[in-house]
C-alpha cells in the first residue's frame, strides 16, 4: 500500500485510514489506487472478516483533490469507481469511522459503507454544485435510496451540509459518538462482526444489499440460491456444536 493510505490488520479487522492530512484526506490518483488495493485485499484474505475506512487527523475525507482534478488528473479507477471504491463495494462488510468532514466524494465513499459511525461533530454532504460539479460518483444514486426522496433532493440541489444528529434522525448512519471516539465505536462493531460465521456474514450482506431491486414473487428463490451454501456449510455445523458445548465455534469460513 502506499503510504497516503495505511492498513492494519488485527484479528480479524483491517483498517484502512486514509492519509492526507495536509489535504483534509482529500482523493488524489495514488489514494485511489491505494484504496483499490486495500479492498482487493479484503475480499481475497480469508483472516480479513471486517474492515474499518477512516481518516487520519480527525477528519474523514473532504472529497476530490480539485488542485489534481484541474491538472488533469482523475482519482479513478477503471471498473471500480472514484477512490477506487465507488462502483465495486466489497463483499465483506466494510464500516465508515467518520470524524470531522465527509463531504463530496468523502460522503460518496461513506455511502458505500454499510454501517457509519459518527462523531456528534460530523459534516456530511455533497456540495459539488456549488463549484459547478455534480455528485456523480455515487451520491446522486445513493442518496435517495438512503434518505427520504426530499431530503436527498434538498441536498444534492443546495449543497448544504448535514450534520451528524441529523444524520442520525434520519437513518443515514447508525451511531453518534463524542468527538474523537468514532473508530473505537467502530472497532466494537467491526469486533461483534468478526466473531461470526464468516460465511454467513458475506452472504447475509449480499442478500441485504441486492435484494433492494428483486421483485416480491421472486425474492425468496434468489435468497434461497445465495444462502445455500450457508446452510451446507461446515460452519453451520459448527456453529450448532458450539452452542451445544457451550463454548466459541471455531469458524473456518465454508
Amino acid at each position: 500500500m502506499s503510504d497516503v493510505v495505511i492498513t492494519e490488520v488485527n484479528e480479524g479487522v483491517m483498517t484502512i485510514t486514509l492519509n492526507r492530512p495536509e489535504a483534509k484526506n482529500a482523493v488524489n490518483l495514488a489514494m485511489a489506487e491505494g484504496l483499490a488495493a486495500a479492498i482487493i485485499e479484503l475480499d481475497s484474505n480469508d483472516d480479513i472478516r471486517v474492515a474499518i475506512l477512516t481518516g487520519s487527523n480527525n477528519t474523514f475525507c473532504s472529497g476530490m483533490d480539485l488542485k489534481a482534478f484541474v491538472s488533469g488528473e482523475v482519482p479513478y479507477i477503471k471498473d471500480r469507481g472514484f477512490g477506487g471504491l465507488t462502483e465495486a463495494p466489497p463483499a465483506k462488510p466494510l464500516i465508515a469511522a467518520v470524524e470531522g468532514y465527509a463531504l463530496a466524494g468523502g460522503c460518496e465513499l461513506a455511502m458505500v459503507c454499510d454501517l457509519i459511525v459518527a462523531a456528534e461533530t460530523a459534516k456530511f454532504g455533497v456540495p459539488e454544485v456549488k463549484r459547478g460539479l455534480a455528485a456523480g460518483a455515487g451520491g446522486l444514486l445513493r442518496f435517495p435510496r438512503q434518505l427520504p426522496y426530499r431530503v436527498a433532493m434538498e441536498l444534492a440541489l443546495t449543497g448544504d451540509f448535514m450534520d451528524a444528529a441529523r444524520a442520525k434522525d434520519l437513518g443515514f448512519i447508525n451511531q453518534t459518538v463524542p468527538e474523537g471516539e468514532a473508530f473505537s465505536a467502530a472497532q466494537g462493531l467491526a469486533v461483534k462482526i468478526a466473531g461470526n460465521g464468516p460465511l454467513a456474514v458475506k452472504l447475509s450482506k449480499q442478500v441485504v444489499r441486492d435484494s433492494e431491486d428483486w421483485s416480491t414473487g421472486e425474492m425468496f428463490g434468489r435468497q434461497q440460491d445465495i444462502l445455500q451454501p450457508v446452510f451446507t456449510s461446515e460452519d453451520a455445523i459448527e456453529g450448532a456444536m458450539a452452542f451445544a458445548e457451550k463454548r466459541a465455534p471455531n469458524w473456518k469460513g465454508r
